[in-house]
């Protein structure tokens, strides 16, 4: 293949002389090479791979059935489950061959399946934490998720009493407890799994209980949601735990160095946030958020690649653009107090300046605005579905229990399916909702409401008589208390 600087001497010989031949003798190369470079010259098409055309693969009849069938089942099927489906459609190759049509289609499924958007933390408002091991070292990481104050403990083992314990020192570190503490579903803080929703230990709820925080839990198989936390684990293992360091002779030195670090790191200026941790735990403790310092000069027109946020990081801060720009290239500029961003020479977005480490996000970008996260039940077994079959109130019912702490739930519910066979599925539906007002998360309880039956007095408003019906007395008229002489 020729060189860029050989094509353009073929290109200017052939202008001077006028012919295939004579530029080919006098560039040593043949008159047909002379004649394909000017062809593609003229063509505009100078310098460029030629493409040849695309060859047909026996996968092509059925990619829309394999698009159908990612799509009906989320992009859980494998190319093993559709092969069959295929055979019956009409395709005859390799399942290693059907097996390479299928992983772009899923991956490209998978990739636009979910819009995501960065998470804009509260002061106050959230503690995530979680386990890591290296070398033997079970580790305890916590992190404030708006001022990014770290917390980490060394313990010997991951049981609830230790998690408990040093969640309650991180509480007493803080000096101040948060709204949420967000926690991996670890297997020491639940006491089960119902419809996806997890129930929470009852030392867990009574240790939550008594510090006035409420427990939540990660979505299964979502690293996004605790990502923030995930990295401080990665950090302590990689800066705290060097190779040369991790020899302690005592859990106590171990925690004593770890102490150490947290009040290094905390006093160092964060990558994301471009603060101080430690200094904004002393705003967050007073639940306000203070302006960060001056902003340095800000560069016009600056290239950035939109991430998978649909965000662009610019002056150390992030701002939103249109879903459809993502994985493309846009140019940011700062003019008159506002971040300009174009795609091309359309402008997609405009933004005020905010603070490092903040977002400027646009709901319209994300096509509305923000939605309440929510854990789906789904339920699993032939009890849950029996039990979720109820209606709304019986979901709400098994939210409430779950809250609660209550043991042996999956129990429970069998227990309070098997109520609508002898009282009839009207009743039990009004039954649970009275359960749940008065909290009464067992069978027995259930089973206590259905036996006070529908004449059980309401709830009324604060103040308000209780309607209850009472029966009527007999009554006597006066006559019958005279004297026997009177009358």
């Amino acid at each position: 293949m020729k060189s860029a600087r050989e094509r353009l001497d073929i290109v200017n010989a052939y202008a001077e002389l006028g012919s295939y031949r004579a530029a080919a003798e006098l560039c040593g190369t043949t008159h047909k090479t002379v004649r394909r470079i000017i062809e593609r010259h003229r063509a505009g098409t100078l310098g460029q791979r030629p493409r040849s055309p695309r060859r047909p693969r026996n996968t092509d009849q059925v990619a829309d059935l394999i698009a159908r069938r990612i799509k009906q089942t989320d992009g859980r099927i494998s190319a093993k489950r559709l092969l069959p489906e295929a055979r019956a459609a009409g395709y005859q190759g390799s399942a290693r061959n059907f097996r390479r049509a299928v992983a772009p289609i899923r991956a490209d499924w998978r990739r636009r399946r979910r819009t995501l958007r960065p998470w804009l933390p509260t002061p106050g408002e959230h503690v995530v934490i979680d386990w890591g091991t290296e070398a033997g070292w079970q580790v305890f990481c916590a992190v404030l998720a708006w001022s990014r104050w770290r917390f980490v403990r060394f313990a010997s083992d991951q049981r609830r009493e230790t998690t408990l314990r040093l969640l309650a020192e991180c509480l007493e570190a803080l000096q101040g407890v948060p709204r949420i503490v967000l926690a991996d579903r670890m297997a020491c803080l639940k006491a089960g799994v119902v419809a996806n929703v997890v129930v929470p230990h009852p030392d867990y709820v009574r240790l939550a209980t008594h510090y006035g925080f409420r427990p939540d839990f990660c979505e299964a198989a979502d690293p996004e949601s605790k990502g923030v936390v995930e990295a401080l684990v990665g950090y302590a293992k990689a800066d705290l735990m060097v190779p040369g360091a991790g020899g302690w002779n005592s859990l106590a030195e171990a925690n004593r160095a770890a102490v150490a670090w947290c009040a290094e790191v905390n006093a160092r200026t964060h990558s994301e946030t471009q603060a101080i941790p430690a200094e904004r735990l002393v705003a967050e403790q007073q639940v306000l958020h203070p302006l960060p310092s001056l902003r340095p000069p800000l560069r016009h027109g600056e290239r950035r690649k939109v991430d998978r946020l649909a965000t662009v990081r610019f002056g150390s801060a992030r701002y939103s653009v249109p879903t459809r720009l993502v994985g493309m290239s846009v140019e940011v500029a700062a003019d008159d107090h506002q971040v300009v961003i174009c795609h091309g020479e359309v402008e997609v977005a405009r933004h005020p300046l905010v603070a490092p480490g903040e977002a400027s996000i646009c709901d319209d970008h994300y096509g509305g605005p923000r939605g309440r996260p929510a854990r789906s039940i789904r339920p699993r077994s032939q009890t849950e579905q029996a039990f979720v079959a109820l209606g709304p109130v019986a979901e709400r019912f098994l939210r409430a229990a779950a809250a609660a702490g209550t043991p042996r739930l999956t129990t429970e519910l069998a227990a309070i399916v098997a109520l609508a066979a002898s009282h009839g599925e009207a009743a039990l539906v009004a039954a649970l909702e009275r359960a749940t007002t008065f909290r009464r998360f067992t069978a027995a309880g259930v089973r206590a409401v259905l036996a006070a039956g529908p004449a059980a007095p309401t709830i009324t408003e604060p103040g308000q008589p209780l309607a209850i019906q009472l029966p009527a007395p007999p009554t006597r008229p006066l006559a019958a208390y005279a004297p026997e002489v009177l009358r």
